[in-house]
């Protein structure tokens, strides 16, 4: 109690806002008050020892909070093997199919599958290379300071997604297995191969502007993106080999049988395979800094032009959960995005809140509610799962919920997270869920004409 009281002396004498200019500065009064404050203490002298040498979240860990933890679950969908993105920002693509392999898994009686994230990737920074550039034809005649014109340059393309871009590849592009196009160093390790990308697009950019403003007509620019392009595809060839145009798919049964299922292309191994109802999927959002129960869209959150932009519905998160219940007893998985990296324990596996215990390391309070986490940047959606398990209580309200991790099988619980219900409330922000477990009420908001978001909301 002490230390707290201490924090609230200084928090009342550093936001007293006057307009004496002795007021708005650290001057040395000030500056005397500030240090004398905090009173080296037995408790803290050996916080400021412990924590000047050692790392701080080790020192916060909770003991009672790990102590009331553990990995089971009463209903847990069965998975395949866990898939591992390495070095990229392509969870949203992993999860997205480890979403919908189940569903194979259960159809081939397969020992194991994993889709070729590697053949959608391809696809899916090619298309935002041309998003990026028709972003740009279109804008062309704004002054370079717009600040449409800057979001664009400062986002040309990036490895990250959301759900509603896998949909647009496989309409268009289909689905292989990951025999047919296999990991390449590049597509594990994103980095350079991205910012090379960008700084392609970013000249050619540059050049486009500079033909708009010598006067060259729309067509005219339109026929040289061509070639613009054909440098992208060059690069992502290169760099991570040729997608394929057909492909003989055999695969091991449980029995160990070995299967030839024949030849297909993309597309209809997409349509004869997986089948998977993929327009009937919605994406749910929980943002108390937006209305709930209206129907929201992001502009340029998505990665084919033609495509539609990322459009979730607002709702509060208690509503969220009661539909995911639905869907995981009926062994459905969900793609699941949120704030990962609070109060993470990625060595043991679990999500809770609590589990890092900061302001007794401190002695000063971080709270925030979740609206004004999200309204400072604080806190978003950083990384994308597949939700995959509940357990319950006596009474049958769930208390923990089970996450198929991409980090590989050494990360966490042999791959997976196991998230508490209350780190759910706090730091989930997107669920994509098939309609049959949404209520006929909530479905009525997708009739609703969507809220047009900037690109540089916080959501994105």
């Amino acid at each position: 109690m002490k230390r707290l009281t201490l924090f609230a002396t200084v928090t009342l004498l550093i936001t007293v806002v006057t307009s004496s200019a002795q007021d708005i500065q650290i001057t040395p009064e000030a500056l005397q008050k500030i240090q004398s404050s905090v009173t080296f203490d037995t408790y803290t002298k050996a916080m400021q020892n412990a924590v000047s040498n050692n790392d701080i979240s080790t020192l916060a860990k909770s003991r009672e909070t790990l102590e009331g933890l553990d990995h089971y679950f009463a209903h847990k969908i069965p998975v395949s093997a866990i898939t591992d993105q390495k070095s990229s920002g392509r969870c949203w693509l992993f999860t997205a199919l480890n979403v919908l392999r189940p569903s194979v898994v259960r159809k081939y009686n397969l020992k194991s599958f994993e889709f070729s994230q590697s053949y959608l990737f391809f696809w899916d920074q090619l298309e935002k290379a041309n998003l990026f550039l028709e972003g740009i034809i279109n804008t062309r005649k704004k002054d370079i300071d717009d600040r449409e014109v800057q979001w664009l340059f400062q986002h040309p393309v990036s490895d990250g997604g959301v759900w509603s871009m896998m949909p647009s590849l496989v309409d268009k592009y289909g689905i292989v297995p990951k025999e047919a196009m296999s990991e390449s160093y590049n597509s594990e390790n994103t980095r350079m191969m991205s910012r090379l990308i960008r700084r392609k697009l970013r000249a050619q950019g540059m050049q486009i502007r500079k033909w708009a403003e010598k006067g060259k007509s729309e067509r005219y620019i339109r026929r040289q993106k061509e070639n613009m392009l054909a440098e992208i595809y060059r690069i992502l060839v290169i760099a991570m080999g040729t997608p394929p145009a057909e492909f003989t798919w055999r695969y091991l049964d449980k029995n160990d049988s070995l299967v030839n299922a024949g030849t297909f292309t993309p597309q209809t191994f997409y349509k004869e395979v997986v089948g998977a109802p993929l327009k009937d999927y919605v994406m749910l959002m929980d943002d108390p800094s937006k209305d709930y129960y209206k129907l929201y869209e992001i502009r340029y959150d998505r990665n084919c032009v033609e495509g539609q932009n990322w459009t979730f519905i607002n709702l509060p998160v208690e509503k969220i959960k009661e539909f995911a219940k639905k869907s995981i007893l009926d062994d459905q998985p969900m793609y699941f995005s949120c704030d990962v990296g609070k109060q993470l324990d990625k060595e043991q596996g679990y999500l809770a809140t609590g589990l890092y215990d900061y302001e007794a390391v401190f002695g000063v309070s971080f709270d925030m509610t979740k609206k004004e986490r999200i309204l400072t940047y604080d806190s978003g959606s950083t990384h994308g799962m597949a939700l995959v398990g509940i357990d319950t209580s006596s009474t049958g309200s769930v208390t923990k919920w089970l996450l198929e991790n991409s980090w590989g099988s050494d990360a966490g619980d042999n791959g997976f997270l196991t998230m508490t219900d209350d780190w759910f409330s706090e730091y989930m922000f997107r669920l994509v869920i098939l309609k049959d477990y949404i209520s006929s009420d909530v479905l009525e908001i997708l009739k609703q004409k969507p809220i047009l978001l900037p690109p540089w909301d916080r959501m994105f």
